[in-house]
């Protein structure tokens, strides 16, 4: 069960999918729910449309890319040598992942910490997400 619609990525894409695109976006935000529901299956039901919407535009394009592909953390271009190079955060391009804003969309945080067992009580899940 898909969290967006095929709508819901055209909304925020500059260009006009095929209809071929549209096929593989309803397949890739089947995908996209099964990644999110392996990660939080209790996250809130909007931030999984938005993170759904915004993995499969970073694995489809949105065209804006201008060449460089969405999720880049750095690239550089040449010119008459022909040469390109990107490094992506996370993932690869054309691929399915969740990116480090999308996981605190559904509910990830700092989980890094101790307490000491003169403590009362353990951190909780609120506690320890604070930070």
């Amino acid at each position: 069960m898909a969290y967006a619609t095929i709508a819901d990525v055209q909304s925020r894409m500059t260009r006009q999918m095929s209809s071929t695109e549209q096929g593989v976006c309803s397949n890739l935000l089947d995908d996209a729910a099964v990644i999110i529901d392996a990660y939080n299956p209790s996250a809130e039901m909007e931030n999984k449309q938005l993170v759904s919407v915004r993995m499969v535009i970073r694995a489809i394009g949105d065209g804006t890319d201008a060449g460089i592909p969405m999720g880049a953390t750095q690239g550089s271009m040449s010119a008459l040598g022909y040469s390109q190079s990107w490094t992506i955060g996370a993932g690869s391009v054309g691929e399915l992942y969740l990116g480090k804003l999308e996981k605190k969309l559904l509910g990830a945080c700092n989980r890094i910490g101790s307490y000491s067992p003169v403590q009362r009580h353990a951190p909780t899940e609120d506690e320890l997400c604070e930070a």
